[in-house]
């Protein structure tokens, strides 16, 4: 059966993976990136390139976005060159990035005036996990577009959850990294006490990591900063200043003081504000060390 027409946009640590593993599964693809130079690579892998999401849209019949926050995604979907003044009656729209609930909500609205169905799809993993096809899916939306675009999202993915109705898949996503980024400020704090009162860090670390505060992400960042290897990044670390900024204000808005959220939120502004923003997740503990 012939596949479906892909238009994607957003090739940076995360779409830059999942792009590549769509054309490596044999689907057309045109992608579009608001920086043309890392679009270039992906022509002799076979993508076609486009100057506007508009022009990537026009015939296609998925839709997948994976950009940096919610004043990127209205970039690509909204206005004279978005992809929403182009897509074709039918086609299915993903959004996958990590955006608020709010937003997607109301972009939901705008596919339907268009005639499409929108699935907020935001992902798990990070750069590995996005090159390797082993993303999870968290997918709100109708049941019969997530089945549209299964073959899709099975390209990248090593699970997809549907988990029910428009922003679903947005809320979760956000819960998931409220958890993430609360874990990886405590743990920065935690590293920085072992280093700062003389403990043998080594032997430290391997209680920690092992023992139960030792969860997956715990494991993961306690080895990039014992060895300060904070770059390529797999997760920016300003994303996750994003992130918990859109989470705190969902918290609110459900009737819960963000009380976690707000603390961890202000550790990564800190992080941002020290120079770091641009590094792995990782390099947050670099503010608790002592400065050169």
């Amino acid at each position: 059966m012939k596949k479906p027409l892909i238009a994607f946009f957003g090739l940076g640590t995360m779409g830059g993976g999942m792009a590549r593993r769509l054309l490596g599964a044999g689907f057309p693809v045109t992608v579009y990136n608001r920086n043309p130079a890392k679009a270039e690579p992906f022509a002799e892998e076979g993508a076609k390139i486009a100057a506007t999401p508009r022009e990537a849209a026009a015939g296609a019949d998925i839709v997948i976005s994976m950009v940096a926050d919610d004043e990127a995604s209205r970039g690509v979907w909204l206005g004279p060159d978005g992809a929403l003044a182009a897509v074709r009656q039918g086609a299915v729209l993903i959004e996958s990035s990590t955006l608020s609930v709010q937003w997607i909500r109301e972009l939901a609205e705008k596919a339907r005036a268009a005639g499409c169905d929108l699935l907020d799809a935001p992902v798990t993993g990070s750069k590995p996990q996005a090159a390797a096809g082993e993303l999870c899916f968290f997918v709100g939306g109708e049941a019969a577009a997530v089945e549209m675009a299964r073959g899709a999202l099975g390209a990248m993915s090593k699970a997809i959850v549907h988990l029910g109705p428009t922003g679903s898949g947005a809320l979760l996503k956000l819960i998931n990294n409220f958890l993430c980024g609360v874990q990886a400020a405590s743990l920065a704090e935690a590293l920085a006490l072992v280093e700062r009162s003389g403990l043998n860090r080594d032997a430290a670390m391997t209680v920690l990591t092992n023992g139960t505060p030792g969860s997956p992400i715990v494991k993961t960042l306690a080895a990039r900063m014992i060895s300060h290897e904070f770059t390529p990044p797999n997760f920016l670390l300003r994303l996750m200043a994003k992130d918990l900024a859109y989470a705190s204000a969902e918290i609110q808005a459900n009737g819960i003081e963000p009380v976690t959220g707000h603390a961890a939120l202000k550790v990564y502004q800190n992080a941002v504000a020290h120079g770091d923003g641009e590094k792995d997740l990782s390099a947050v503990i670099e503010q608790f060390r002592p400065q050169p």
